[in-house]
This record gives C-alpha cells, sequence and structure tokens, in this order.
C-alpha cells in the first residue's frame, strides 16, 4: 500500500519558500501516528526543511544533487529506486511531499492522507488537483481550531476507485 500524506490549504497550498504554512500539533501527532514504523518517501528540499532524520522511520529521500551526503538517511536518484527500497523493507510505504514529489506519485499511490486546513495562504509550492473520477472520499474527521492549532482543519483519506 502506497500513501501520499499531505496538509493542503482549500486551494490545494502546501507550502511556500520550503515552508509549511501552518503550525498544527493535532496534525504533527496524526502524522507521527501514521508513519512511525514505515518507511518514508521525501525530495531533498522536504528534508531540508525538517532538518533531520524523522524517528522510528526509515528516510528514503530522493535527490538529483551529487555528493550530497546526510547521516541517517537513505538518498536515492529516482522515485522509483526509492519505492523499490521502500518495498524491500515494508509493504506500507508513505511519500510525505515535496510537490514535485507528490506529482510524480499520484498515479502510483494507492491512499491518500489528506490534511485540509481550513486556510486560504499565499503559497509558491501546491499538492496537485484530487480528481474524483480517481479518488473516492472515504473517511473524514474534523477539527476545530483551538490555542495549540490555529485553523480549522479536516482529516481526510482517499481511496483509488479501481479502473
Amino acid at each position: 500500500m502506497t500513501t501520499i500524506v499531505v496538509a493542503m490549504g482549500e486551494k490545494n497550498e502546501i507550502g511556500s519558500g520550503n515552508q509549511l504554512l501552518w503550525h498544527l500539533p493535532k496534525d504533527l501527532k496524526h502524522f507521527k501516528d501514521l508513519t512511525s514504523g514505515h518507511p518514508i518517501i521525501m525530495g531533498r528540499k522536504t528534508y531540508e526543511s525538517i532538518g533531520k532524520a524523522l524517528p522510528n522511520r526509515t528516510n528514503i529521500v530522493v535527490s538529483r544533487k551529487k555528493n550530497w551526503f546526510q547521516e541517517g538517511i537513505l538518498i536515492v536518484g529516482s522515485i522509483k529506486e526509492a519505492v523499490k527500497f521502500a518495498k524491500k523493507i515494508d509493504e506500507n510505504i508513505f511519500i510525505i511531499g515535496g510537490g514535485n514529489v507528490y506529482e510524480q506519485t499520484m498515479e502510483i499511490a494507492d491512499r491518500l492522507e489528506v490534511t485540509l486546513v481550513k486556510a486560504n495562504l499565499e503559497a509558491d509550492t501546491y499538492f496537485p488537483k484530487i480528481n474524483d473520477k480517481i479518488w473516492k472520499k472515504t473517511e473524514e474527521t474534523c477539527h476545530e481550531k483551538d490555542e495549540k492549532n490555529q485553523y480549522d482543519f479536516c482529516f481526510q483519506t482517499y481511496e483509488k476507485v479501481n479502473g
């Protein structure tokens, strides 16, 4: 099962200047619960924005940059290679961004775990449009903003509709 995990605003915005657009502790916990114990695949810029390998997960970073090395992560040259390595470790793999990686993996994903943030923010990076002919929303849990979470948001699960 290949799952894409993304937090996006109402216009599919996901980031600006290589940073997330919001701070939602509930979403970070949700992300950790989903991905812990499984391989995660991300692009180099996403890795750099996180700043370190995420614990309890095999961190696989896709990069075309030569001679780039970081402690505690597996660096590969392509999405295909990343998926191949990840599947050897665990059947359940998670793709965590960024924009370019999402675009390249929408076709191979089986599930989308979306945090829809009820916000409309300036961004330079967007998530691909979710085509309702391909994806069906199977679950949704919404949360209201509180003192720690600055926006209302919903956790949504989409499953790929079979051909």
